[in-house]
């Protein structure tokens, strides 16, 4: 593997990392919020998720298996 594959495979590891922290974190957050306070916390949680299918989506697409980059 290349330096620039090894650090393009990082990245991506990185910021799934920070996407799957954030949900985690917004999760706990909820359980613990008032109904204004709710209604913001599933928006962000529904973007969350919507950009980890587009991201399923387009490693198929690309013939990436979504679960070798930690989706």
């Amino acid at each position: 593997m290349t330096t620039n594959s090894q650090q393009l495979e990082e990245f991506i590891q990185d910021v799934l990392i920070t996407i799957h922290a954030n949900i985690r974190d917004l999760e706990e957050k909820k359980n613990f919020a008032d109904p204004e306070e709710q209604d913001y916390i599933d928006g962000r949680l529904f973007s969350y998720i919507e950009m980890l299918a587009i991201l399923r989506a387009s490693a198929q697409d690309t013939g990436i298996d979504p679960k070798s980059i930690g989706l």
